[in-house]
């Protein structure tokens, strides 16, 4: 739910762009070119700069006009789509053209002709004025060397000559250049220009850069046990490298596309401290006499003498499983008795290109490839290293035409492929399974490695990843108009995709056996170590499957300029991603009898249930295709001569992209797959060795959908008023509503509380039921202060304060991996705090760059200012209260598998006064009184506040005039501060109240890049 909400953001504003270009002739830039942008009744306008570049900024997302306006050059006036950098070659006019549209020759500025004075001896006081209109004129450029004006009975020159004049100076400026044209002024020209250049400038320019980390400059990993691991030694080094200009091929390609390309090549190293529970030496041995709990016999009931169990009893398997754990490297907490650091490493290597070229008048070609390698090593806190192998590619072509100025059509082709390879350390190394004697999983090679193991009392779980081969592929069409009539912007547009997601994966093929506290013994590692597991689960079998889904969209939107002061944006978005199907049938879902009474299995290649005689789509879900969503914006300006703004919003938003993860464990079933969920008991015990199998009331089936699952929607609504302060302020309050409909639920039907009486034995159960019933609300409102820059400075500032409310994110924070309710009778019960809730969220970004504005002048001039201006820094600051966490009872579900989704009694005793070292107070809740579900709320518990920051400090370096080097240190988390992002709150785990683990430290890392 997270994500959707994510996904369901306010109907969006609109967003200012900024479009760049350069103006050109013959190959070379021209400055002083004067370049136009109109957007409806926006007007923006910039001057080129001596590289011929300009930028115009503010403009709204979407078409506009651009016209280039230069003395003696043909103007350019051209419609464009998007805010893309573009490349203006401008023509010379003809000489009668350039005579016809000649300026009319200035009055002339004429002055009494007098000799140079001397200036006043008299402070302060200047040498008399020059009178103008009087006849007898100079100009000021025309005093000779010893300051007084030449004569000459020159009359004002005629309209021929004066045209005449005119081709003669821009002849000059084109062909000779000028070492000094005005340089005064802001139309100044580097001495690179004209026949004086020191060389050709080149079409291309590119950049190389290098971005440096090393683990000397980094802080080390806080230490959750506090001891003194050492810090592991590790680099990071990015290499980049960026090139662009037009493609030409002589005799073949003389005006070619302009392309850009960038690669970038990155090796990276990490590491980090892990802290984990490893079993003691004396525990190994089955010698608990140091607990203070008894250790019970599960065959008498009665304690074992001493706390200590005879090794003839330690099951063999356990033996086998207990070498892959680590001796415990010390001993002062109860806690945690192990501390490592784990290193891993990431090697990338990825290339971006695109290209655009202009046909004719009308049409424009651009496309782009862009292709990314990954390869990683992840290494565990058991010194396991899985390896991950990773290519995707990603390309698109686009065609835009222009009808008229005021109409044009965009068409789109995608295409993208994504592959990955994970391969966990003990893929085709050694079979666990196989020398430890458990039987009933997958021992294929490619699957060998240890089962995974759980235990409620906080030691660290036994586990390795899983293999999996992915293929991915997207193949997608587009097309989007733009019209303008009247005081209308009409966009409209449609998308289809046809998408494969092709796997060879194993939901659990090794599968996992549970152990809790409260299994026979009282004790989770006891019950591990005679091979009693409470729970086991397994997935393998029907590993390859072939995913395919149809993705399409269609709009409409009316941007209408109703008057000066207002503008309504309009229009209707539809939706729709069909159900996951898999290309040979092999998908499994459940033919549920009312009220849940029996079940059987329907398999898509045959879709027909044999208990309710429904007939199901290939997908085993109806697919949803009415997602219409209306949407409306609004701005209006309600007095004309204040900056008072007010915009408004409404809009639906569908979650179309929910199918993904159910085709996953609806391909992962029983009868086409092995899959179980099984809870040890007397008519069906489990050990070790033979844990995998399924008993008389539990369906040899794990997952079940509704097959009238509906996809959820949210609707957002959104006002927000903006108003200019003094000192360069502005302010704006914005208050946000969302309500989200038919979100996500998953149940366990026919359970009950551990106590009770089953209300239903001949019930099936063991399954988990997703459903569409769940809603959420929040309420957030924003108070921004932003300061525009001036002087070198800008800021901004974000206050939210809000609240999110949900009963379909099920499970809640900290739960386990789960997303089940805990009581399948009363979904409603589960509304709580959403797992993303934080009530109070503030942002805070600042730039300051040195050497502007007045107070900064001083540190223009001498060794100072070639010092110390032009460095700019930028500094952000994230503080918000904490995410909320369930409380956890970890133990089975009566019937079931299932583990992490019961939640304990409170006791009443305050939770936030915890003993030293901990955060939370483990006597403030309880087990479950016998035959009731624990009536703590699902995140009920507020986590640790948040605390991010990060800074960043950069200059540019002009090296000639070709070449320029940017330098920037960044710092993540400069001031070191420690933040836990959750807690441990399992109630049965000896880490419960402690910090579950700690975000980063301290880094930097170094960037130098060069540009050509």
């Amino acid at each position: 739910m997270r994500n959707v909400i994510l996904v369901w953001l306010t109907i969006a504003t609109l967003t200012a762009a900024e479009h760049r270009g350069q103006v050109r002739f013959g190959g070379l830039p021209i400055p002083g070119a004067s370049v136009t942008a109109t957007q409806g009744v926006k007007v923006f306008a910039a001057i080129t700069d001596p590289q011929g570049s300009y930028s115009l900024n503010g403009l709204d997302n979407g078409p506009f006009t651009i016209q280039v306006d230069m003395f003696c050059f043909a103007p350019i006036k051209q419609d464009i789509s998007n805010a893309e950098p573009k490349i203006w070659d401008m023509k010379l006019l003809p000489l009668a053209d350039m005579k016809a549209s000649a300026p009319p020759p200035p009055a002339p500025v004429v002055a009494v002709a007098q000799t140079a004075t001397a200036p006043s001896k008299k402070k302060g006081k200047l040498p008399p004025p020059i009178a103008q209109n009087t006849p007898g004129a100079f100009q000021k450029a025309d005093l000779n060397a010893q300051g007084t004006p030449p004569v000459s009975d020159a009359k004002p020159p005629s309209d021929q000559d004066a045209a005449e004049l005119s081709q003669r100076a821009a002849d000059g400026f084109l062909v000779n250049g000028s070492r000094n044209n005005g340089a005064s002024s802001p139309f100044s020209q580097i001495p690179a220009f004209g026949n004086f250049r020191k060389g050709a400038r080149s079409l291309y320019n590119g950049n190389l850069g290098l971005i440096l980390g090393n683990a000397a400059f980094d802080a080390r990993t806080y230490s959750l046990t506090g001891q003194d691991t050492p810090k592991p030694s590790y680099n990071r080094v990015t290499g980049l490298f960026s090139f662009g200009g037009p493609l030409k091929i002589p005799h073949l390609l003389k005006n070619g596309p302009n392309i850009t390309v960038n690669y970038q090549w990155m090796r990276q190293r990490s590491g980090v401290n892990q802290s984990g529970l490893m079993p003691t030496a004396a525990e190994r041995l089955g010698d608990f006499s140091a607990n203070r709990a008894a250790i019970l016999d599960p065959t008498s009931g009665v304690p074992f003498p001493s706390g200590i169990i005879p090794q003839a009893r330690i099951s063999p398997q356990a033996k086998v499983l207990l070498e892959l754990y680590p001796l415990p490297n010390f001993n002062n907490s109860s806690r945690f008795n192990f501390q490592v650091p784990v290193i891993g490493a990431t090697h990338q290597d990825s290339v971006e290109s695109r290209a655009n070229k202009s046909i004719g008048k009308k049409d424009q070609l651009s496309g782009n490839l862009s292709y990314q390698s990954t390869r990683s090593d992840n290494g565990s806190i058991f010194g396991f290293l899985n390896t991950t192998d990773s290519a995707g590619i990603n390309s698109s072509v686009s065609w835009r035409h222009g009808y008229t100025s005021r109409l044009f059509v965009n068409m789109g082709l995608q295409f993208s492929r994504f592959s990955l390879n994970y391969a966990p350390y003990f893929t085709n190394r050694e079979n666990i399974s196989g020398k430890a004697g458990i039987t009933g999983n997958n021992q294929d090679p490619l699957n060998w490695g240890p089962p995974q193991l759980n235990f409620s009392n906080g030691i660290s779980s036994l586990n390795d990843g899983l293999p999996n081969v992915t293929h991915n592929q997207t193949n997608g069409i587009s097309a989007d108009s733009f019209w303008n009539r009247s005081r209308h912007n009409f966009t409209f547009g449609a998308d289809f995709k046809k998408q494969q997601f092709n796997l060879i994966a194993q939901q659990d093929p090794r599968g996992t056996f549970t152990f809790t506290d409260g299994s026979a013994t009282k004790s989770a590692f006891a019950a591990f170590l005679l091979g009693i597991p409470d729970t086991t689960s397994i997935a393998f079998g029907n590993a390859d499957k072939y995913f395919r889904s149809t993705a399409a969209n269609a709009f409409l939107t009316d941007d209408w300029r109703m008057g000066p002061g207002f503008t309504l944006n309009a229009g209707v978005r539809w939706e729709y991603g069909s159900p996951i199907t898999e290309l040979y049938g092999r998908l499994v879902n459940l033919d549920i009898a009312p009220g849940f009474t029996a079940q059987a299995p329907v398999i898509a290649s045959n879709p027909v249930g044999s208990l309710t005689g429904l007939h199901y789509p290939d997908s085993l879900v109806h697919p949803v295709k009415h997602a219409f969503q209306p949407r409306i914006g609004m701005s209006w300006r309600p007095l004309p001569a204040s900056s008072l703004v007010i915009r408004g919003g409404y809009g639906v938003y569908y979650n179309t992209a929910v199918y993904q993860l159910i085709a996953r464990q609806m391909a992962q079933q029983a009868p086409l797959s092995k899959s179980l969920n099984v809870a040890n008991s007397a008519a069906n015990p489990l050990t070790l060795a033979n844990g995998f199998k399924t008993s008389a009331t539990t369906t040899a089936n794990t997952f079940a959908i509704d097959p009238n699952f509906l996809v959820g929607y949210a609707q957002n609504w959104q006002l927000s008023i903006q108003k200019d302060l003094p000192q360069s302020l502005i302010m704006t309050a914005t208050y946000l509503g969302i309500k989200g409909t038919r979100a996500v639920q998953q149940s366990l039907p026919n359970t009950y509380p551990a106590g009770a009486v089953d209300p239903c034995p001949t019930c099936p159960r063991g399954f988990a039921y997703l459903s569409s019933n769940g809603n959420s609300t929040r309420q957030a409102g924003t108070l921004q202060l932003r300061r525009r820059l001036h002087s070198g400075f800008t800021a901004t500032a974000n206050y939210t304060y809000s609240k999110s409310i949900d009963d379909s994110a099920l499970g809640g924070r900290a739960q386990s991996s789960s997303i089940i309710a805990q009581n399948w009778y009363n979904l409603r019960g589960e509304r709580g705090l959403s797992n993303f809730d934080q009530r109070h969220l503030l942002n805070f970004q600042m730039q300051y760059s040195s050497g502007m504005g007045r107070a900064g002048a001083t540190l223009m001039r001498g060794w100072r200012g070639r010092a110390l201006k032009e460095w700019t820094f930028v500094a952000q600051i994230n503080a918000g209260s904490g995410l909320p966490l369930s409380p956890i009872y970890f133990s089975p579900v009566n019937g079931t598998g299932v583990t992490g989704t019961i939640r304990p009694d409170v006791t009443g005793a305050p939770l936030y006064t915890a003993p030293q070292g901990l955060y939370l107070n483990s006597a403030a809740f309880a087990i479950p009184a016998p035959g009731r579900w624990g009536n703590a709320g699902r995140n009920s518990i507020t986590g640790p506040s948040q605390f991010t920051t990060a800074a960043s400090l950069g200059r540019g370096f002009k090296l000639t005039d070709r070449y320029n080097m940017d330098f920037r240190l960044d710092a993540s988390n400069p001031i070191n501060n420690v933040t836990f992002p959750s807690w441990v709150t399992n109630i049965n785990s000896a880490q419960f109240g402690s910090p579950a683990m700690v975000n980063a430290m301290r880094t930097i890392q170094t960037t130098l890049r060069v540009r050509f």
